[in-house]
């Protein structure tokens, strides 16, 4: 087995509602969908014999046949219909549903009370063969079948999602270990699924994903071999990581970013004074010094709301001048804030202890105070699944940390889930009309250069509103133990984990 690191996952590990990084990541390596994306952001057919659709718009999806769930049932039409109509649907809560938007029907599952179980843009033509109807040509429909939701779940699944999301039957590369794989808070163990059929077969025994408290413990684990995969090397060893590790150190950009988000019951953070606050602080923080002092360079400041290793990323848009220090007009602008309202109380940063943020949020913060004058400190939470708890239940009463790492490469996946009105993960309460038309138009768009440029105006619209507040890109530090080699890092800065090879 091959131990990397991960966190306890926060939900049950069901597709369309895991939407954070620690139970992602191992979805993503119990379940096969439609199409996959390799390490270097390429992707290809999965599950699909063929997708085809002569305008973005109505689509016809050929399953491979002879793929199995890891239980031996068989992997039909159904298996992907069933699923997505479950993602959707408006009772069921799902954190992800918001991805089926495009399909005909989605409005009626998604109404208050449903007027539809199933969304009618979804028809089964036989075991391998289904339709799917969107409501308008969507640009990245087809790169969007790679993404957890739009994976197949077993029949069995729908008997009891609670009790399967605990112990999940899937089509991907591994399966579950058998006895006691999922120690909660402690580690999760995969294996690999002899069924599988697909183009990602592991090259190792399995992997164990060990759920740790802070990145300075496995650190230490990694240099004495007893972790042999780190995907995030901690601040604290950033100054001598590639001494220590030598050729086993990597770094490289990754599709990830870090924001400052703030919900709508925050305090003095909503209507015109809290777009005026976000600025004012948004300007205060010196991303630059902060990234090269504590980061050595592998966090660099943010230019916009995606990342700048995204196709068709666009640094300098009329209006990112609130994303640079500037500390004159960031009291400036304060100031204009507090003739609406006088500033009272601290400014508290929540940040999960298990994740190497305390020094970033503690300089964050020392910046904040030192420009603006006010009480600014970071707030800690033990674990993520803590943090994101009471943020996605909008009990956190304070600004936090969080960020996006991609899931598919597309500036359009990094905005949709985070600012959409419809999306459940929209974590800051964000609601704008001209921000959801220009999106809309985005995916309409006939090529990706006409969709770039309107993914660039709903951005400005962003940059006006400034819903939550950019930090960072990354530029990933990784390492690897002496026990393992073929260790690459992918386009989103997660490990290749399938071609991890044993010595």
């Amino acid at each position: 087995m091959i131990a990397v690191n991960g966190t306890e996952p926060q939900n049950p590990l069901i597709p369309s509602n895991t939407n954070e990084n620690g139970g992602g990541r191992i979805v993503d390596r119990l379940f096969a969908g439609l199409r996959y994306i390799d390490a270097g952001g390429a992707l290809h057919d999965e599950v699909a014999q063929s997708i085809d659709t002569t305008d973005q718009q109505h689509y016809r999806i050929r399953l491979q046949p002879g793929w199995t769930f890891s239980d031996g049932t068989p992997v039909t039409a159904h298996s992907f219909v069933d699923a997505w109509n479950f993602g959707a649907l408006v009772t069921n809560a799902q954190l992800q549903s918001y991805t089926y938007g495009p399909i005909v029907g989605f409005a009626d599952v998604q109404a208050d009370p449903p007027r539809a179980q199933t969304m009618s843009g979804l028809k089964v033509l036989d075991d391998l063969t289904f339709t799917v109807d969107l409501t308008a040509p969507t640009i990245d429909f087809r790169t969007r079948l790679a993404y957890a939701p739009f994976y197949p779940l077993p029949a069995s699944a729908f008997r009891d999602m609670k009790a399967f999301g605990q112990h999940p039957i899937g089509n991907g590369p591994y399966r579950f270990a058998n006895g006691d794989a999922w120690q909660h808070d402690v580690q999760l163990s995969l294996v690999p699924n002899e069924s599988y059929k697909g183009g990602r077969p592991p090259r190792n025994t399995g992997l164990t994903f060990v759920f740790y408290s802070n990145f300075d413990a496995a650190y230490s684990d990694l240099l004495a071999d007893n972790l042999d995969v780190l995907d995030t090397v901690p601040d604290s060893a950033l100054p001598v990581y590639k001494k220590d590790l030598g050729d086993r150190a990597i770094e490289a950009p990754t599709a990830q970013n870090q924001w400052i988000g703030m919900q709508g019951n925050l305090a003095h953070f909503t209507g015109e004074e809290g777009r005026l606050r976000r600025e004012a602080i948004s300007m205060a923080v010196d991303r630059a010094q902060i990234g090269q002092k504590i980061f050595h360079g592998t966090r660099v400041p943010a230019r916009d709301f995606t990342s700048q290793d995204l196709p068709g990323f666009n640094g300098t848009l009329p209006g990112s001048e609130v994303l640079q220090y500037n500390p004159d007009q960031a009291r400036r602008v304060w100031a204009q804030a507090n003739d609406i309202a006088p500033w009272s109380g601290k400014f508290e940063i929540a940040y999960n202890s298990d994740g190497g943020h305390q020094s970033w949020i503690d300089a964050l913060a020392n910046s904040i105070r030192n420009t603006l004058g006010i009480d600014a400190v970071g707030a800690p939470y033990p674990t993520f699944k803590q943090l994101r708890d009471q943020v996605v239940h909008r009990t956190i009463g304070k600004a936090f940390r969080y960020g996006w790492q991609g899931d598919y490469p597309t500036m359009l996946q990094f905005l949709e889930p985070s600012f959409l009105s419809t999306s459940d993960s929209n974590d800051s309460d964000y609601r704008n009309p001209r921000f959801d038309a220009l999106i809309a138009a985005a995916e309409a768009a006939p090529d990706e250069q006409a969709s770039w440029q309107l993914v660039g105006q709903a951005q400005q619209v962003l940059l006006h509103d400034l819903p939550v507040i950019p930090i960072f890109d990354y530029v990933n530090a990784a390492g690897y133990s002496k026990r393992v080699t073929k260790v690459v890092q992918t386009w989103n800065g997660l490990p290749d984990f399938e071609n991890i090879e044993l010595k």
